[in-house]
């Protein structure tokens, strides 16, 4: 299935141009999904100029409805619009197999270790630097998105739903959803008429192919007998995958009480280190379920019986996602020629600012203080910063980043980099 005849790029790259350029992504997407989505809008809308900013913020607004990790989502369609189904493919495991690989290491030293001190001081920097690349997401999206004032009213709205109220991001998203179908009832010339060139058989088809890639090696575990540790994490998280809407901090609320409560897997204390660790390496947030499937099965049975667990994990998470993205892709460009479901997507991408902003705003709380409590005022939510934990540090090199980027343009890279030597040394030595 393949989208490239639909595609009005400005540039038209080829696979092997594109395949390095997913890598890329995959080895520097840091900082959780605002970051991410930061990072692919550099990439291939400004640098690159593969998709449109309509293109690009109408499938954001798409993998937001969808469950499981959006940016990674948002990958494979970018990949999935330049070459189809194999550059989908190739842009989504790119995007998750740079991180996958290193969690894994993470968790078999952590297994075995314990804690490890010269990977948290090595990865210190790299988070204060991608407050940079969060920063200039909120900036880039909300220029782009919010472009009338009801999209401000939206955002802001999402922003304290989310940050203040603790309302599930299901129902902010249905919320901006429902207001946008409403008041998009009128045509306008933003968007030329767009036919679906995909037939509904082929659509039911790929659903009843990616069904079978994902679920049939599953329910081979329990048929040919294997420990039942890992038939427990693929039910898991295959569910999991299906009901976990707003991403991984959405799957962290799922997850959290069930792996150390219900089923006795991880310890609170081990769900904690899981969630830094997931948080200060390259791909998706989400990939904190590989962690805790690892850890499952490293009490269960040792290393091999962990590094099995942790695969059905990454297998039960990752493949329903080419699911929806195939089976939808097709329809976004038609959904936005739509009156009322552009105007549902484009509310809904105003909310997304708001997520982000919310996003961006917990992740610096965590990184620029020690020490962050959760209160509650009545219906309120309230993230106290404990000023004596200040990070001075990590403030330093946030700054220091914030000037590499906005003042000297330099390259994420680059900044990483500096950021990390930098980082990891001030930990060491004080």
């Amino acid at each position: 299935m393949s989208s490239t005849s639909a595609v009005q790029t400005e540039v038209n790259p080829s696979l092997t141009d594109a395949t390095r350029v997913w890598w890329k992504i995959g080895i520097l997407s840091f900082g959780g999904p605002a970051a991410q989505i930061a990072l692919m809008h550099k990439e291939i809308v400004e640098d690159r100029k593969w998709l449109s900013e309509h293109q690009f913020l109408n499938a954001l607004s798409f993998c937001m409805l969808l469950p499981g990790p959006e940016a990674m989502q948002l990958a494979t369609y970018a990949g999935w619009r330049l070459h189809g189904t194999i550059g989908g493919l190739i842009a989504g495991l790119l995007f998750v197999l740079p991180g996958a690989a290193v969690i894994m290491a993470l968790a078999a030293t952590y297994s075995v270790y314990g804690d490890v001190p010269l990977v948290e001081a090595l990865f210190y920097g790299i988070k204060a630097a991608v407050l940079v690349i969060v920063v200039e997401a909120l900036l880039r999206v909300a220029k782009k998105a919010l472009s009338r004032t009801v999209h401000w009213v939206i955002a802001g709205l999402a922003f304290v739903g989310i940050f203040f109220l603790s309302i599930p991001y299901p129902l902010i998203v249905l919320a901006a959803a429902l207001f946008g179908w409403v008041s998009g009832s009128k045509p306008d010339q933003e968007s030329p008429a767009v036919h679906v060139s995909v037939s509904a058989s082929r659509t039911f088809g790929t659903v009843g192919l990616w069904l079978s890639i994902w679920l049939v090696p599953l329910l081979l575990l329990g048929w040919l007998g294997a420990p039942e540790i890992l038939v427990e994490v693929g039910k898991f998280f295959s569910t999991l995958a299906i009901v976990t809407f707003g991403g991984a901090y959405a799957v962290l609320a799922y997850m959290a009480q069930d792996v150390v409560v219900q089923y006795g897997w991880l310890t609170a204390g081990e769900m904690i280190d899981a969630l830094g660790l997931a948080e200060t390496t390259p791909g998706p947030l989400i990939l904190v379920t590989q962690f805790v499937g690892f850890l499952a099965g490293f009490k269960e049975g040792g290393l091999v019986l962990a590094l099995s667990a942790a695969i059905v994990v990454l297998w039960g998470t990752f493949a329903p996602c080419f699911l929806w993205i195939f089976a939808g892709a097709p329809y976004i460009e038609w959904i936005s020629g739509q009156p009322r479901l552009r105007g549902a997507l484009k509310a809904i991408t105003a909310a997304v600012v708001g997520v982000i902003l919310n996003l961006s705003l917990w992740f610096a709380l965590h990184v620029l203080f020690a020490q962050v409590s959760r209160e509650t005022l009545g219906p309120l939510t309230l993230w106290r910063p404990d000023l004596g934990t200040i990070e001075w540090l990590a403030v330093g090199l946030f700054l220091l980043s914030s000037v590499l980027a906005f003042r000297f343009h330099w390259g994420i890279l680059r900044i990483l980099l500096v950021a990390a030597l930098l980082g990891a040394a001030g930990r060491l030595m004080f």
